[in-house]
């Protein structure tokens, strides 16, 4: 029987992981409404509408104009940049969900922390091991199975998905490097605000590309977006990350889903056998971070003479 100091550790845990597996569901219904959306509507426009609405709901919710806490930032250069990272994922992405399964998108996406790992020896001066570094080319055998390049079954929009990773990883880095200094509320509302800003030429025809119940659709962008970037945030503070990644490999059930059910749309073999092999290499990877941590953890310190 589960003592009473076990069942209050798991509690906090199982609200994370509830968390993050709704924050995934949400982020797969943003790309899902972008994919219908962007059957009738410019992909810029869509882009513009996810940011310009993201940043009216924060500021309505966070009632910006009492305080101004979310616009301070100590790091303005940075968050411009971490901003066009991020708005460089979502167009490549909107791009690419017109030409490609929403199960396709996502599992090149699965790619993202495996780029980050690469890369975090040069940029974060985190040292990575032979395994990891192991795991990280597994995976990108992964990414060529959902692919397929030079076989005559890639599909030129993989590319786009392809960008949009690269870019999500850029942006991972940079909250990485930049979340001891800036708070929680101006990383999440600066990053909608360059989006928005940047796309601002675009919003006359996006006002006038969308039309009747699309409406409805081109409004829910911005809150999906912000409702699942809330809900992650909430579930790192609730939890671990090592607790909470694996279950953020949960969205390519919901793509899926919302493949199947909106746009008929069912995964061929390579692409399961692809996400299994970039989810498998993206666990390992977690598995060998937890590993250090605990030996980390165990060192006796250093004395200092």
């Amino acid at each position: 029987m589960a003592s009473a100091s076990t069942r209050t550790e798991s509690a906090p845990s199982l609200r994370g992981i509830f968390l993050m597996i709704f924050a995934v569901a949400m982020f797969s219904c943003l790309d899902a409404t972008a994919k219908y959306l962007t059957r009738t509507v410019a992909t810029a426009d869509v882009a513009w509408i996810r940011y310009a609405t993201h940043v009216i709901y924060l500021s309505l919710f966070w009632r910006v104009w009492q305080d101004l806490t979310p616009f301070r930032t100590s790091k303005p250069i940075l968050q411009i940049v971490r901003g066009f990272t991020l708005l460089g994922s979502t167009f490549f992405n909107f791009w690419a969900i017109q030409y490609l399964q929403l199960a396709q998108t996502s599992a090149i996406s699965f790619a993202a922390p495996l780029v980050v790992t690469a890369l975090a020896g040069p940029l974060l001066g985190e040292k990575v091991g032979v395994r990891r570094w192991g795991a990280v080319c597994v995976g990108f055998v992964g990414v060529l199975i959902v692919t397929r390049p030079g076989t005559g079954a890639m599909h030129w929009a993989a590319l786009l998905s392809v960008c949009s990773m690269l870019c999500y990883a850029a942006y991972t880095i940079m909250t990485r490097r930049m979340h001891r200094t800036e708070t929680p509320s101006a990383m999440i509302m600066l990053s909608g605000m360059v989006g928005a800003v940047a796309l601002a030429p675009y919003a006359p025809s996006a006002i006038a590309s969308v039309e009747g119940w699309l409406w409805i659709l081109a409004l829910l962008t911005g809150a999906f977006g912000v409702i699942g970037h809330g809900a992650l945030v909430m579930a790192y503070k609730t939890s671990n990350a090592s607790v909470l990644a694996p279950f953020a490999y949960t969205q390519i059930v919901w793509m899926i889903l919302w493949g199947y059910l909106v746009f008929g749309d069912l995964p061929d073999t390579w692409t399961i056998v692809g996400t299994g092999v970039i989810a498998g290499s993206g666990l390992y990877i977690l598995h060998r971070e937890r590993v250090r941590g605990q030996q980390l953890a165990a060192k006796p310190p250093t004395s200092v003479q």
